[in-house]
């Protein structure tokens, strides 16, 4: 079988395994698990090989045209080079995890056979993207994401916030959709062919008339899709979806497109100085605003999606210094450790039976209840934190790396500025990564809570997967970093001495520094007043009040006390504690500039409608309706009434005739 084959099947699999599933979903249940995890693990089987022929060496590039479509033709191609052999490997690898996850975690779900066909259908899609060689198809791969997105988050259809998240997801990436599509016919139009080789070759050519309005089109698409700046605000109530959902979405597809493709087309943006810095500046707002508002959330989903937000923020930023290679590295990292992230916070969730349990401030005794989670989670968020020798350092380390070049002159690849932008914002992130990945740990496996009901153990395919992502999070990047050059350009990503001692050193001040807050507000507030509540910036009486009586606090007088959260967020966010728990209030933002004039507009065309378009077609048809009237009265079906009515009016017309005949 050719290497071109093997690539084939590789997105074809898991679109047959989906179509298969929808069929046999009611007629044969017992099809459906076996159809939702086999092809994933086959297509990470063949992307393996395709990997392996591959060899981070000669491009595959082959190419048919699918139709005629006159000057630029569409071409159902592939493109198949280092990044993209390693990329499509991380998809199927998590989608495989992912599968075999949820026959645990929704196994009495009703749901499950349309859910495991659109994961399904969503991996395809994602490797679709990984592979084409045409931006056509690439495109295509590209929105059926969107609508599979928008499927499952919103597969908890039963509960508003799911209703509202879907449809918040769907609307908010195509808002950058319409820009991206505008941006892909632009950049065919210049290069004369939707095919990327031609593309990047127009590019070094010197081709490209409008490089800048381009770049800009197409990170508008790019925003949208990898949530960055400032089209990230779906990406939080996204976790209203179940939770492996969200860590396909986090580690492997959707967030993962826009950087993707960044890195596949980046000579097109390097093309425009002002286009990487927009770029630059996107990823540092980014970095920076996502790691304050993770800092402030209490639903422990949230925090891990701002994370996922900043993270994307540091792989956009590699690729605003012009270093692909550090930015696929982070991607691939990232991918292993996030995906464990959401899947050990499902097992937490899952041992409480309900998805409540993920507001941190209410978990209780939960490291020695759910040990798997535990242990597998601390090396996730030591990887999250960049803590070495675990793969994020590494990964993370080959951003700071290519972002301190740029700034001290040594490379041509980026503006100057755009280094310092990504290097400073970069290193900030990092303090405040480490801060909420403490805080997390704690609230969630030392926090003092209302104790939850114990569900009993969690099914073996979901502790068997939590461990299987320990490895890839733990000896990734140490194991990387010196073999992944040869893949990605040539890159080199060893560490560099100055940014590794800085970005280490502000992670272990920002794991101190949470330590410290925890430890001070545990001692001084062990006992929360339920009349204190009210000015509490998030308080919710009657959750404390529950609290309190689930517990048996005592009450005296008329305060009684429940158990306090402690958190450590609060103390170090000080002020800004209100604004970051609300991400800033971006949403408010937006309805004020765009939801409520878009109503008022829709209220002014609807009063025009009723008013005037209805008042003067209700007016054009009144005239009628009133001579209808006259006429119909003057039927009475009365002979001698019809008599005396000619007559009179041969009267009328015999005077008339004797008065004109007189006048002349």
């Amino acid at each position: 079988m050719t290497t071109t084959t093997l690539a084939v099947l590789v997105p074809l699999l898991p679109f047959l395994g989906a179509a298969a599933g929808l069929l046999l979903g009611r007629t044969a249940p017992g099809f459906v698990r076996p159809l939702a995890v086999l092809p994933p693990l086959a297509s990470l089987v063949l992307a393996a090989l395709v990997a392996v022929h591959q060899g981070g060496g000669r491009t595959i590039d082959t190419h048919t045209e699918l139709t005629p479509t006159g000057s630029v033709p569409i071409e159902l191609a592939l493109h198949i080079d280092g990044f993209a052999a390693l990329v499509a490997i991380l998809v199927a690898f998590v989608a495989a995890c992912v599968q075999i996850y949820s026959t645990g975690y929704l196994r009495d779900d009703p749901r499950y056979p349309s859910y495991a066909a659109l994961v399904s259908l969503f991996t395809s899609a994602m490797l679709l993207v990984v592979y084409s060689g045409d931006l056509i198809v690439l495109l295509v791969g590209w929105e059926v994401m969107g609508i599979c997105s928008y499927f499952l988050v919103g597969h908890y259809w039963e509960t508003p916030e799911a209703r509202a998240a879907s449809l918040k997801a769907f609307l908010v990436t195509k808002l950058g959709d319409v820009p991206f599509l505008i941006g892909l016919f632009a950049l065919a139009t210049d290069a004369g062919s939707f095919r990327i080789t031609r593309v990047l070759g127009a590019v070094a050519s010197g081709n490209l008339h409008h490089p800048t309005l381009i770049a800009l089109l197409l990170l508008a698409g790019v925003a949208g899709k990898s949530a960055q700046f400032p089209l990230h605000t779906w990406l939080p109530d996204a976790m209203a979806g179940p939770t492996p959902v969200s860590a396909l979405i986090h580690a492997a597809t959707m967030v993962a497109a826009g950087v993707y493709f960044i890195a596949r087309l980046l000579p097109v943006f390097e093309a425009s100085q002002a286009a990487m810095i927009v770029l630059a500046v996107m990823a540092a707002v980014t970095m920076a605003g996502s790691g304050l508002a993770a800092l402030a959330q209490d639903d422990i989903k949230r925090v891990l999606a701002y994370s996922t937000i900043g993270q994307l923020g540091y792989m956009t930023g590699a690729l605003a210094v012009g270093d692909r290679g550090a930015a696929v590295f982070h991607l691939l990292s990232h991918g292993a450790f996030k995906a464990l992230l959401f899947l050990a916070a499902g097992v937490i969730i899952h041992a409480a039976g309900t998805n409540s349990l993920a507001a941190m401030s209410r978990m209780h005794g939960l490291r020695d209840r759910v040990p798997d989670a535990y242990w597998t989670m601390t090396v996730a968020l030591l990887a999250l934190a960049a803590i070495p020798p675990f793969s994020g350092f590494f990964s993370k380390e080959s951003v700071l790396g290519a972002a301190e070049h740029v700034a001290t002159g040594n490379t041509d690849h980026a503006p100057g500025a755009a280094g310092w932008i990504v290097l400073v914002a970069g290193l900030l992130t990092a303090l405040l990564t480490a801060a909420y990945a403490t805080r997390l740990w704690l609230l969630a496996f030392r926090g003092r809570g209302a104790e939850a009901p114990d569900h009993g153990r969690q099914p073996l395919t979901m502790t068997v997967v939590l461990w299987v992502l320990a490895v890839p999070s733990l000896a990734f990047g140490g194991l990387a970093y010196r073999s992944l050059p040869g893949w990605f350009d040539g890159r080199d990503l060893t560490p560099t001495p100055l940014t590794s001692i800085l970005g280490t050193g502000l992670a272990l001040v920002g794991g101190l520094l949470t330590y410290g807050a925890w430890q001070r507000t545990t001692q001084l507030a062990t006992r929360v007043p339920l009349g204190a509540v009210a000015a509490h910036p998030e308080g919710d009486a009657g959750l404390v009040e529950a609290e309190a009586i689930a517990t048996h606090e005592p009450a005296y007088g008329d305060i009684a006390y429940a158990p306090d959260p402690a958190d450590p967020g609060r103390l170090l966010l000080g002020p800004l504690h209100r604004s970051a728990a609300a991400g800033f209030h971006l949403d408010a933002v937006y309805a004020a500039l765009f939801v409520r004039p878009v109503q008022a507009g829709a209220s002014l065309v609807r009063f025009l409608d009723r008013e005037v378009v209805e008042a003067y077609v209700s007016g054009a048809a009144a005239l009628p309706r009133v001579l209808g009237a006259a006429v119909r009265r003057a039927q009475t079906g009365n002979v001698q009434t019809y008599v005396s009515a000619l007559l009179a009016g041969t009267v009328v017309l015999a005077v008339a005739v004797v008065l004109v005949a007189t006048g002349a």
